[in-house]
C-alpha cells in the first residue's frame, strides 16, 4: 500500500475492551484496515459525531502527521523508530477519563505525565530528519486566529503547532459538537466506557502508520518500548 504522510500514535490494540468499543465507536479499525459497524447508544448518532475523527482510527498522536522528506525512505524510518522504541521504557499512568476539550471529547490521562511528554517530544525531535519542510500553504492552513506565539514557532519549527510544551496527550472520540449534544454524547460515553478503561493506564509500545490515498489511516509496525 502507497502511503501520502506518516505519524507516529499510541494506536491501542483492540484486545482490550476499552479499545474495542472505541474503535467501534469511531468506526474505522486501522490495525485491520477496515470499517467498523458503530455501536448503537442512546439516540446518538454515533457516524455524524465521530466523523472528523474517524479516518485516524484509534490514537492519540506522538508525532503529527507528515511527508516523507526526499532522499529519506520507508525502510530507514522504520529503522529509526525501533531505535527510538529500544531507548524508551513503558509508562504508567493512573488511568484515562472521558474529557473536553473545548467542544469535543477524547479520552485524556489521569496522573503525571511528565514521562509521556517526554517520549511525545523525543518522537517529534529524534524522527524530524525524515519529515518535509511545511510548505507556505501548509502553514496557512494550520494557522489559528487564537494561535500563541509558542504554538507559531512550533508550527514553523517542528510542522505543527501542538508540540513540546504545547503538547497534550489525548485520544479523540469526537469531532465539534454543540453544547446540548456535547452534553448528551459525554454523559453516554461516560456510562458504557467508563466502567472498561483501564486503571493503571499503560503505553508499552509506539505505533507507525501510514495515510493511504484516501485519507484513511493504516497501521504499518508497533516497537516495544524496551529500554
Amino acid at each position: 500500500m502507497t502511503f501520502t504522510r506518516y505519524a507516529i500514535y499510541f494506536a491501542p490494540s483492540r484486545q482490550a475492551s476499552w479499545a474495542d468499543f472505541a474503535t467501534r465507536w469511531l468506526g474505522w479499525d486501522a490495525e485491520a484496515g477496515e470499517a467498523v459497524v458503530h455501536p448503537v447508544l442512546g439516540g446518538i448518532d454515533v457516524a455524524s459525531v465521530t466523523e472528523a475523527p474517524r479516518k485516524y482510527g484509534l490514537h492519540a498522536t506522538l508525532k503529527p502527521p507528515f511527508r516523507l522528506r526526499e532522499g529519506q525512505s520507508v525502510e530507514a524510518l522504520q529503522t529509526a523508530c525501533a531505535q527510538l522504541a529500544a531507548s524508551g521504557s513503558p509508562i504508567t499512568l493512573q488511568g484515562l477519563a472521558v474529557t473536553r476539550l473545548g467542544r469535543f471529547l477524547a479520552l485524556c490521562p489521569q496522573g503525571d505525565t511528565h514521562a509521556l511528554n517526554a517520549l511525545a517530544a523525543a518522537c517529534v525531535v529524534d524522527l524530524d530528519n525524515f519529515r518535509a519542510p511545511v510548505t507556505e500553504a501548509e502553514i496557512a492552513r494550520r494557522r489559528g486566529p487564537h494561535m500563541t506565539p509558542e504554538q507559531d514557532t512550533n508550527l514553523i519549527r517542528w510542522g505543527y503547532p501542538y508540540v513540546m510544551d504545547a503538547f497534550r496527550f489525548h485520544i479523540t472520540l469526537s469531532g465539534r459538537m454543540d453544547k446540548p449534544t456535547l452534553t448528551h454524547v459525554q454523559s453516554t460515553l461516560e456510562s458504557h466506557l467508563d466502567p472498561l478503561l483501564p486503571s493503571p493506564f499503560q503505553i508499552n509500545d509506539l505505533a507507525l502508520v501510514g495515510e493511504a490515498e484516501d485519507g484513511r489511516f493504516h497501521l504499518i509496525q508497533r516497537y516495544a518500548l524496551s529500554g
